[in-house]
């Protein structure tokens, strides 16, 4: 069910006390920066992995896990409109809930931003067949040809569990319920959608800016 991303700002003003007109408009203000600084986290947050055009005029965003079956079932569908979708930029925020392999796998995607292979191995891991865990995320990473010896010492970084845990208290903020969900502009989506759904989605938040 769409949910409006912007909804967190009714939940900030509420647990405010009441105050003087000035007092309010502050804290106002004051939230208004905070849903801004939420969604630049989101969206715009250079050290995410994204997709599609860097420079695009429309963002999507997935917040996804490797052992989440919808997921799987939706990458090809994000796939066909990134690449029907000329102007579309497609930022990747990685929650493992699904237990230590989404962990792993989530861990060892954002390290594969450092040797350039993150859209490979991003699609390669939804297209594995099995549970993602240490042996088979690193048989793709060899399958994709990624420096594996590389890539777990840089999977040990604090930075990769600072964005890991970044995204899930970012899931929670906004209050999605799972995976996979989808935000464009204003409009935070849960669950499987078709390509044309993703379409409408982006269409949507083109249509609005």
């Amino acid at each position: 069910m769409p949910r409006p991303l912007a909804a967190i700002a009714l939940a900030l003003l509420c647990a405010l006390p009441l105050a003087p007109a000035q007092a309010q408009a502050q804290a106002q203000d004051h939230s208004a920066a905070e849903i801004a600084a939420i969604k630049q986290a989101v969206f715009g947050s250079p050290d995410l992995p994204a997709m599609g055009n860097a420079q695009g005029d429309a963002v999507l965003v997935e917040f996804s896990d490797y052992n989440c079956g919808f997921c799987r079932k939706n990458a090809p569908q994000v796939a066909a409109l990134l690449e029907s979708d000329p102007g579309l930029k497609l930022v990747v925020h990685e929650i493992p809930i699904f237990g230590e392999g989404s962990r792993y796998a989530a861990m060892a995607a954002l390290a594969a931003q450092a040797q350039g292979k993150y859209p490979e191995f991003h699609r390669a891991l939804m297209a594995m067949q099995g549970k993602a865990e240490q042996a088979s995320v690193l048989r793709v990473a060899r399958e994709v040809g990624l420096d594996v010896a590389r890539l777990q010492r840089d999977m040990q970084a604090p930075e990769i569990t600072q964005r890991i845990e970044r995204s899930l208290e970012l899931a929670d903020e906004i209050g999605l319920v799972g995976t996979p969900s989808f935000i464009a502009g204003d409009r935070a989506v849960f669950g499987y959608l078709s390509k044309a759904e993703l379409a409408e989605l982006v269409a949507e938040a083109r249509a609005a800016k």
